[in-house]
């Protein structure tokens, strides 16, 4: 067997870029290598610079494999090369930071070389950050919910999208959900985006109530598909086109046609198995920057449809949301198998309780701390007669994943 290489240097468009450990072993059980992910990204580069290039955006850096958790690092690495441009974000908790904006396959290649396996850009071109040209349809499924289920609400979002004057474009999001992208002239700001968004989704859970859900409270939503608006919001980033997610058979975020929506499953398309249908068809997503909507629709039907409901808040004057639902927590985690391993232990512990749970009962949540995700675990006892509802106990385990942080002006 060949050592490993430490480096190669590769020419892409008359660019040198360098890539470290080429023969890493990234996905084990695909049997995929760091230069593999190279490779494939300079394969579909059209396609993924037309969801990505131009923007600024996280970096989503998975160092120690696609088994641990990834870190989110704003700021562009001081040392990157001068072919990697950049822009300076304003966040709503007034924060700034200047991140990486790629233009071109050399981009895309250092990106990967930095450990990122997917994209994550802003809904903004680097040339005016005050003004998204992009409207981002998530679709995400609750537990219990499956495929054809997307894709009935899919259908729905198409034909809200096509009353109001605009063309969706679907694409898998490369986990169990499918994402619908929309360009629109960049003449609204986020609070018009984020409200465009929202009515969007109340509109579809309008017309297919009981399959489609508008609700932003995840215990509220049941078996259904959450229309998710709030990935509209300024801070928010959602993996684009062609981007690489980490599960074991490194599958891919896949634009598609409308006419595959139906007919084609999120499986299918993986690093090995897009590169062959990217080169035979092209990009499905190709005519996008040419459907330039308008938001004025939406937002005349939010007009029409009054403010929507909001969360009940607590009567002792915190001014915190209480949830309708019959909630219990169980657990909060640095990384997802220990909050798995934690549920585990409270259904073992709890075995009668957790036979009468639906499969949306159960919540395990990704909160986004300072540079990571921490996990979340409740329960929602619904399904359980009140008498038998357990009280609320001690966490089995308890993370604190804002310990020894700073924040600046504040403090410890």
């Amino acid at each position: 067997m060949s050592p490993a290489r430490k480096e190669v240097m590769l020419d892409i468009g008359g660019r040198d870029v360098r890539v470290s450990s080429p023969d890493r072993v990234v996905f084990p059980d695909a049997g995929l290598t760091k230069l593999d992910l190279v490779e494939y990204y300079l394969a579909v580069a059209e396609g993924a610079l037309r969801g990505a290039g131009g923007r600024p955006m996280v970096l989503k850096r998975f160092v120690k494999g696609i088994d641990q958790e990834a870190f989110f690092q704003k700021r562009v690495p001081e040392n990157h090369p001068d072919f990697i441009d950049t822009a300076t974000l304003q966040y709503a908790r007034g924060t700034s930071a200047e991140e990486a904006v790629i233009r071109d396959a050399a981009g895309l290649a250092w990106v990967v070389n930095l450990g990122c396996l997917d994209l994550n850009p802003h809904p903004v071109r680097a040339e005016d950050l005050d003004h998204p040209d992009e409207l981002r349809i998530d679709l995400d499924p609750m537990p219990g919910v499956d495929w054809l289920q997307i894709v009935d609400v899919a259908l729905v979002v198409r034909e809200v999208l096509d009353d109001h004057g605009l063309v969706g474009w679907p694409k898998t999001s490369g986990s169990r959900g499918l994402h619908i992208l929309v360009r629109i002239a960049p003449q609204w700001d986020f609070r018009d985006l984020r409200l465009a968004a929202e009515t969007l989704a109340r509109e579809v859970e309008n017309r297919a109530p009981g399959l489609a859900s508008a609700r932003w409270w995840k215990e509220e939503r049941g078996e259904s598909v959450f229309v998710d608006f709030n990935q509209n919001a300024k801070d928010r980033t959602v993996a684009s086109a062609y981007s690489i997610r980490p599960l074991p058979d490194a599958r891919v975020s896949a634009p598609l046609g409308w006419d595959e929506v139906g007919t084609r499953r999120p499986e299918e398309f993986t690093v090995r198995t897009v590169p062959a249908r990217f080169a035979e068809l092209g990009d499905p997503h190709a005519g996008i920057d040419s459907a330039v909507g308008t938001l004025d629709g939406l937002l005349a039907l939010a007009k029409e449809l009054g403010p929507a409901e909001k969360p009940p808040r607590d009567a002792d004057g915190s001014g915190r949301r209480v949830s309708t639902m019959p909630l219990i927590e169980i657990a909060r985690t640095k990384a997802k198998p220990e909050a798995l391993d934690a549920l585990e232990t409270w259904k073992s512990a709890n075995a009668g309780i957790a036979g009468m749970l639906h499969p949306a009962d159960v919540l395990i949540d990704g909160m986004r701390g300072s540079s990571s995700l921490w996990y979340r675990v409740r329960v929602n006892l619904q399904h359980v007669p009140e008498a038998d509802r357990p009280a609320q106990g001690p966490l089995l385990a308890d993370y604190d994943p804002w310990a020894g942080k700073v924040w600046p002006g504040r403090g410890e």
